[in-house]
């Protein structure tokens, strides 16, 4: 008898409590991008660590407008002046050069008129005008960067301006994707009757190294038992994420789950109250997760993005991350199943302050062109009847 079916909260809740972060180790910061950070980051010094100039221009002293300033010395980025500014005196300044002793303030060279070797100011000018003050950006000792926090441009900008060459960052799961079927051939491939091209391979493969995983080029299981358990067996000795791509369900020449019971997979759940994607099936051997996808293309991304995405996320120890968007509203009605969630593709658009959903094109778990231009799962409740239009759906970002 099938088993029952759960929930995708249920099937999620169960996945993340398999899930366990692997462990660590220090990158330089070169090759951190994408990388999630596994310890704090404290700034090792004051940014930036003397007062310098916001502008390029005279550090002076404050006062009125009209004054005429004798400029005796220049400070530059990287070459800051030795004399101290003296009385009705002004020091040539760039942007990020240090403030000399004396100075004040900074005004800005399209705020005063050369005359010879003296300035002539056009404006008043305030004490701190265009300084930027120490410590300013970043305190000694503070935390600039928490860990769990995926590393881009920004955050890796953030750890040097703080002292850091180095980061220390989670690891990295290994990932093996496997597809199920005699039938399949390699993309560009010729096709013979009944044969089609392994999209689903390169695909999964690339959302895993998207989500951070290092991936191994897909490999494809055959009808045949004992070959589907040579596979498995040698993807669970090399990964710690077995993705397989079909072979899950109740057919005839699907070997996919006895040959993983045999191998000393424990079995967590199959079958999830989800259109589509009801086949998923999830385990593990030790600390090495298993995931069993459905072999329909839109399945497969559909059940990669509830289940695989968030496991990834903990297994290099991310900080839980929300999209700025978690409902939206629905922009036509919808034909809802009885007895399982759906996760339509959606794209979506803002209309008059409110995020709307539109359903992108048929929504058969066949059809690869649904994915195109979708920007969510809207995850439909079970019912009877239609969900109107107007009817607050959540939302599961897709990954790419």
């Amino acid at each position: 008898m099938p088993a029952a079916l759960i929930t995708i909260a249920e099937a999620r809740r169960l996945v993340l409590d398999a899930a366990e972060p692997l462990g660590v180790e220090m990158v330089a910061i070169a090759d951190a991008r994408d990388r999630v950070l596994a310890d704090d980051v404290a700034a090792a010094g004051d940014v930036p660590p003397f007062p310098c100039s916001a502008m390029d221009g005279y550090a002076v002293a404050p006062g009125d407008a009209n004054r005429r300033l004798a400029v005796v010395a220049e400070s530059r980025a990287g070459a800051p002046s030795a004399r101290p500014l003296g009385e009705h005196q002004a020091i040539r300044i760039s942007t990020g050069g240090a403030i000399p002793t004396g100075a004040t303030a900074v005004i800005p060279q399209e705020n005063v008129e050369v005359e010879g070797d003296s300035i002539v100011t056009r404006t008043v000018v305030r004490t701190g005008d265009h300084i930027r003050d120490r410590g300013e950006d970043m305190r000694a000792g503070s935390t600039v960067l928490r860990a769990g926090r995926a590393l881009g441009a920004a955050e890796l900008g953030a750890a040097v301006a703080a002292g850091v060459g180095a980061l220390t960052v989670a690891r990295r799961p290994k990932v093996q994707v496997l597809s199920t079927g005699d039938e399949l051939r390699a993309p560009g491939e010729p096709l013979g009757p009944g044969e089609i091209h392994n999209s689903n391979g390169p695909m999964l493969v690339a959302l895993a190294a998207h989500q951070g995983a290092v991936t191994a080029p897909p490999g494809r299981l055959p009808d045949d038992r004992a070959a589907t358990e040579q596979g498995l067996s040698r993807a669970l000795q090399n990964a710690d994420v077995v993705i397989v791509s079909g072979g899950v369900s109740v057919g005839p020449h699907d070997h996919v789950k006895p040959a993983l019971s045999d191998l000393g997979v424990e079995q967590v759940f199959w079958r999830v109250a989800l259109q589509p994607g009801k086949p998923t099936w999830f385990g593990r051997r030790g600390a090495t997760l298993v995931f069993g996808l459905p072999g329909n293309p839109v399945s497969a991304v559909v059940t990669f993005s509830l289940f695989v995405r968030p496991a990834l996320a903990v297994l290099q120890g991310r900080a839980e991350e929300r999209p700025l968007d978690v409902e939206a509203v629905l922009a036509r009605p919808v034909r809802r199943n009885p007895d399982r969630e759906q996760a339509l593709r959606v794209r979506l658009v803002r209309r008059n302050g409110r995020l709307m959903a539109t359903p992108n094109g048929p929504q058969g778990s066949h059809i690869v062109t649904s994915l195109l231009g979708a920007d969510a799962l809207a995850l439909v409740p079970a019912g009877e009847g239609e969900l109107p239009a107007g009817a607050t759906v959540m939302l599961e970002i897709l990954p790419r």
